[in-house]
């Protein structure tokens, strides 16, 4: 029998007691700082509604060792566990302790259990948030504090271990990225347009685009399958939907690049989605004599650097301008390219699905931790 079996097997072999998390804490708002006082060099973190903090500041209103939730914007509902003290912006949710029968730590990985609930439930029309309500209705279970303690050691563990596996296999992952981007750029690079029938077209004039309004998902209360809900950041997939109108049809014949009119971001989409935000635009080919795939290759490629919040499609990266050879050299590039490009993006296969399975066994044993039968 392990430690912590014994623990529950001594302190509750009958279950634990249950409460709202409003009973045990008390969920504060922090305070709102304006953009101009922040610093790149200040020595306080501050979090608002991001997963890490909009800027440093040379105060903080709340000390380290303290959980600090997303309350607003596309992050809301994530739980942080802050190391080091910091100030809590408006958008930024902080517990305090009111019941000493509960451990701030074993809180922290409560909540986090409940992570993708709550960011599930962020709601309204403009900038999404998370209610006060939704979390203090939370059911926390309150083992004894010994088990609580044992849990804690057992997940800052698991957390440490599980941190420093996933470094090395990102660090490898990151090494095989570069080299697949160093052969990309090298088979993209014409540096002699005048040869072999390369000319130069700007993207406006090989792509057309396509607004997403009728496309929006409706309802973020995300489902376990269904139609994907997309993104062209490095979330991509936020969750599914059981909506059947105004889905956008694609297939692997009839693909499309979605890219995000604020960030450039862009990805490739074979499979019929929706979208959340309008701030993205669907891009294909106006003709058959340009590979749409050539075309993805070529705007991975692309350096761009967004000094304002401002839509870029039609105002500045319609105009960039790439070298495009004869269709037989673009399929000869794109034919490479993709064998490198599975090898190294493919979440189902290599280093990444390896990451996500590494991340999917801690959270089994933390759920399975932090799982306990009601009290009779």
């Amino acid at each position: 029998m392990s430690k912590i079996e014994e623990l529950i097997a001594k302190y509750c072999p009958d279950g634990v007691e249950y409460s709202k998390l409003e009973n045990i804490a008390t969920v504060d708002t922090g305070t709102q700082l304006n953009k101009e006082l922040l610093f790149d060099d200040g020595r306080y973190p501050v979090m608002n509604g991001g997963i890490y903090p909009s800027g440093r500041y040379n105060e903080y209103n709340t000390k380290k060792d303290s959980i600090a939730i997303s309350q607003g914007g596309a992050s809301a509902g994530y739980v942080n566990w802050m190391t080091e003290n910091f100030w809590a912006g408006a958008h930024c949710y902080t517990l305090v302790l009111k019941n000493p029968s509960v451990s701030n730590k074993y809180l922290y990985y409560v909540l986090k259990k409940h992570q993708y609930n709550f960011m599930n439930l962020q709601h309204g029309a403009g900038i999404p948030s998370l209610s006060r309500k939704e979390l203090n209705n939370l059911l926390i279970p309150i083992p004894p504090i010994p088990v609580q303690q044992e849990i804690v050691r057992i997940l800052d563990s698991f957390t440490e271990l599980e941190a420093e596996l996933e470094a090395e296999l990102e660090a490898e992952l990151e090494a095989r990225k570069k080299q697949y981007e160093h052969y990309r750029d090298k088979l993209l690079n014409f540096a002699d347009i005048s040869q072999g029938g390369v000319k130069l077209m700007a993207l406006g004039e090989i792509l057309d685009y396509e607004q997403p309004s009728k496309y929006i998902v409706n309802d973020t209360g995300y489902v376990e399958s269904g139609t994907p809900v997309l993104t062209a950041g490095q979330t991509f997939i936020l969750g599914y939907t059981n909506e059947k109108q105004g889905v956008y049809t694609a297939s692997a014949k009839n693909p499309v690049i979605i890219f995000d009119d604020f960030t450039t971001a862009n990805k490739w989409v074979d499979f019929s989605f929706k979208v959340k935000s309008s701030a993205m635009k669907m891009l294909k080919c106006k003709t058959t004599d340009v590979s749409l795939r050539f075309v993805y290759f070529m705007m991975k490629g692309i350096k761009t650097n967004i000094v304002d919040h401002s839509r870029q499609w039609i105002s500045k990266y319609s105009k960039i301008q790439i070298p495009v050879p004869p269709l037989a050299e673009q399929e000869r590039i794109v034919a490479i390219l993709d064998k490198f490009d599975a090898l190294v993006n493919d979440i189902s296969d290599g280093l990444p699905a390896e990451i996500n399975a590494r991340r999917q066994q801690y959270e089994y044993y933390r759920d399975k931790l932090l799982s306990f039968p009601v009290a009779a």
